[in-house]
């Protein structure tokens, strides 16, 4: 049997976790949920600072990264990571807004097709969004918004997926990965059906994106939305990500914005937009530099490290902890599904007793995260963690659960859990 000494011997990626700022002996394991700072990107970050500092104004056109461009130059060096074109992706926005953009370009109910197609276990910003848009169109999110039911509350099964792809739908917006569950759905399949049905697909990435390749142009995804900061690690609010397939760049933008102008007449100051080509077009205010600053940093790495690397190692990672967890500790339900092509980067667990599980993990060195009511997610990331920290946790969760430490926990969250 090879250990997990071996498996750090035989890593390919395990010198970048010198490149992220870390607490000594911290094994951290909430990287779906906030990823670590890089060296790298707090260089970014410094250095746009000091084009402020230097240029004034002129920081615009001037220096290493002008910002005037820096958005669309970071999406051509994203685009690769979603498998889409270069004009095809905008770094901009956040998950929400981005909905907002997609669903007022996209979403065209008629009398016959009003439905957006949802699941029951999305994450629930994106419900919020879709019913504050629906109702913005005067309709009633009781009537247009469905939602797929989940058979056992963590995964969909394909079959209710299709069941539902009927014909009053119009656009279905699911999650690439299931936050609970860490289920990674089939984008390609699921794409197909609903277009054989005549029905838009967009996807909520923020799940996988930095955690394995996509294939959103050849899959034929009409539109996905993402946020940089959990496995592409931008930092806290890092600016956000969204996709549109070409066949769309036709189509003005719902909600308009000096930024989605032709960059050559955006400062014409012509009250006639004029949009950009491609997705560029569904910017809408003036790109927030620092908050996108982290993210060149992050790209870098991931340039240098390989997606298809970063997914290799991703799914060693979650093994190794899926067999450790299921030989030492069943009294953990695991709710993961079992395949490699099902699931993303985390492995969720079940107990009623999930809330004291996570602080008593926090309080001995492994940062967990907690999904209310009942679920603790582990997440290995490929860029900082090594097979030794998945088999410490291990051992600092056995005695956890065999000495009952979580006893000296209430099993309520914490305010952000």
């Amino acid at each position: 049997m090879v250990t997990a000494k071996q498996l750090d011997e035989q890593d390919g990626l395990r010198d970048f976790k010198n490149e992220f700022y870390m607490e000594e002996g911290q094994i951290y394991m909430d990287g779906n949920s906030l990823g670590l700072m890089s060296k790298r990107a707090e260089g970014k970050l410094l250095s746009l600072m000091d084009s402020w500092k230097n240029f004034g104004i002129d920081g615009w056109t001037e220096g290493d990264n002008p910002w005037f461009t820096l958005a669309e130059e970071m999406s051509s060096r994203i685009a690769p990571f979603v498998g889409a074109q270069a004009n095809e992706v905008m770094v901009t926005g956040s998950i929400t807004s981005n909905i907002h953009q997609m669903l007022s370009t996209l979403f065209q109910p008629t009398p016959e097709r009003s439905v957006v197609l949802v699941d029951e276990l999305n994450f629930p910003s994106d419900i919020y969004a879709v019913e504050s848009h629906i109702r913005l169109r005067g309709l009633d999110p009781a009537m247009a918004m469905r939602k797929i039911k989940s058979r056992d509350g963590y995964t969909l099964e394909f079959e209710d997926i299709l069941e539902q792809l009927t014909e009053d739908v119009a656009v279905v917006l699911l999650p690439s990965v299931l936050y609970r569950s860490g289920q990674l759905l089939n984008i390609r399949e699921i794409t197909g059906a609903a277009h054989d049905k005549g029905i838009l697909v967009g996807f909520d990435l923020a799940h996988s994106i930095g955690a394995m390749p996509h294939h959103l142009h050849e899959d034929g995804v009409d539109f996905a939305v993402w946020c940089h900061y959990k496995y592409m690690n931008s930092g806290p609010g890092g600016t956000g990500g969204l996709y549109i397939h070409e066949r769309h760049h036709h189509l003005l933008p719902g909600n308009a914005g000096w930024f989605g102008s032709d960059k050559a007449k955006q400062f014409d100051m012509d009250h006639h937009f004029t949009k950009a080509e491609g997705a560029g077009a569904y910017q809408i205010g003036t790109p927030n530099i620092f908050s996108m600053a982290p993210l060149l940093g992050s790209i870098e790495i991931f340039e240098a490290a390989g997606i298809e690397n970063v997914r290799e190692k991703s799914l060693k990672l979650t093994s190794l902890l899926r067999s450790r967890l299921v030989n030492e500790l069943p009294e953990l339900t695991d709710v993961t599904p079992q395949q490699d092509e099902e699931r993303g980067g985390h492995i969720a667990l079940s107990h009623q007793e999930a809330a004291r599980i996570c602080k008593a993990l926090k309080d001995k060195g492994v940062v967990p995260d907690f999904r209310a009511p009942n679920i603790i997610r582990l997440a290995p990331v490929a860029l900082y963690t090594s097979f030794d920290d998945v088999e410490r946790t291990i051992e600092i969760l056995k005695a956890i659960m065999d000495e009952e430490l979580f006893k000296n926990y209430t099993n309520e969250r914490n305010v952000v859990a």
